[in-house]
């Protein structure tokens, strides 16, 4: 798997996260995710692109300044880039997005898709006769409109050839560590993957756990006509925000059907994350906002997200932390979110670190959120 994703064309690698503005809606972790992973690596360049001038709304949450239109791309790149990193769209077939993943394949890019990016890639006709995976949510849909697909289950990610694809949205996690160690080496993935509160990660993963279970349906339905109990999630923006936990903080609290998350800041400035994206705030709220505030805290995204979906429980109940992770596609459930809470500490925390032991026991769904 690490040879098939070596480079093989330039010595420090472009890399371009693709997304679609206008109508055409792209997923938030999917397009934050690896933007922010691959930057703090600093093993390639990487670019945020969208079809079109403009911010590119990101679903469910959050707005991103793409660093170039697929145009000013191509005319700045006529050769392509090395590796094309594709997200879920809420719409497969979006002829830009179509067409230019297209044209970076016979170029020679390797194409990577996230979650439901699986179903842009095949609409692209680049997955016919792959091995793939993807969202849980998403398979029999992959299936159906791509029969000659080679389902792969219980993988975080698979590569054939020229082409990778992941499991649901917290796969970018491992798949971009696998990516960085590709590139970079080993030791390089290691001290991303530490920064990011994590001390393993591979391919393996429980793809049973994952389905459309009538507790899911049940949870999402009571909490949508909840609607006296609805509220908003207001974060606010600051320069050098960590966008990895800002995406998957955003992402968490507007999956709950209860609760919709949006940035705010003391004017509409862009901010700039500590990756160099640039995000649009929703609202601008000079003082304090009315609604619920939520802070991202200076910690690992990995714990960051245990302590939200912890939060996430304690707010609408366990239930809703469950539907939340599942969408999410990440393992694991209420005790063992504690339990990495408890075991993966920032080196400011805990000088000593985390144990083997506790190491072993807090990360044993390796690689996640991932």
């Amino acid at each position: 798997m690490l040879e098939a994703l070596k480079p093989v064309r330039r010595e420090r690698p472009l890399i371009a996260i693709v997304g679609a503005n206008g109508a055409t809606h792209t997923e938030t972790t999917d397009y934050v995710l690896p933007y922010g992973i691959l930057r703090r690596a600093d093993v390639a360049d990487v670019v945020a692109l969208a079809t079109g001038p403009g911010s590119v709304k990101l679903y469910p949450a959050l707005q991103a300044e793409p660093d170039a239109t697929l145009d000013q791309f191509d005319a700045q790149h006529p050769e392509g880039a090395d590796y094309v990193i594709v997200p879920a769209m809420s719409r497969d077939d979006d002829p830009d997005v179509r067409d230019w993943l297209s044209s970076q394949r016979a170029k020679g890019a390797m194409i990577i898709s996230v979650c439901a990016g699986a179903k842009v890639a095949a609409a692209a006709g680049l997955l016919d006769g792959k091995r793939a995976t993807t969202h849980w949510y998403y398979r029999r849909q992959l299936l159906g409109a791509h029969p000659t697909i080679r389902f792969v289950s219980d993988r975080r990610f698979v590569v054939d050839g020229k082409v990778a694809t992941t499991t649901g949205i917290t796969a970018s996690v491992p798949m971009m560590l696998t990516l960085i160690e590709a590139i970079g080496g080993r030791g390089r993935a290691e001290t991303v993957a530490r920064d990011l509160g994590l001390a393993h990660w591979d391919a393996r993963h429980a793809s049973a756990a994952f389905l459309f279970s009538r507790p899911f349906a049940t949870t999402v339905l009571g909490n949508l006509l909840a609607v006296w109990n609805h509220e908003r999630i207001a974060i606010r923006l600051s320069p050098g925000i960590d966008e990895v936990s800002l995406a998957l903080v955003a992402d968490a609290w507007s999956r709950t059907y209860r609760s919709r998350a949006e940035t705010i800041a003391a004017d509409d400035s862009m901010v700039t994350t500590r990756s160099g994206l640039r995000i649009r705030p929703d609202r601008v709220v000079p003082g304090r906002p009315n609604a619920r505030r939520i802070d991202i805290p200076a910690k690992p995204p990995a714990r960051v997200l245990d302590e939200s979906l912890i939060k996430i429980g304690d707010s609408y109940g366990t239930a809703t932390a469950e539907i939340v992770a599942a969408q999410l596609e990440y393992p694991g459930g209420l005790a063992e979110w504690k339990a990495a809470v408890g075991a993966i500490v920032a080196p400011t925390e805990r000088r000593d670190g985390p144990s083997p032991r506790q190491v072993t026991d807090a990360n044993r769904r390796a690689g996640d959120p991932g």
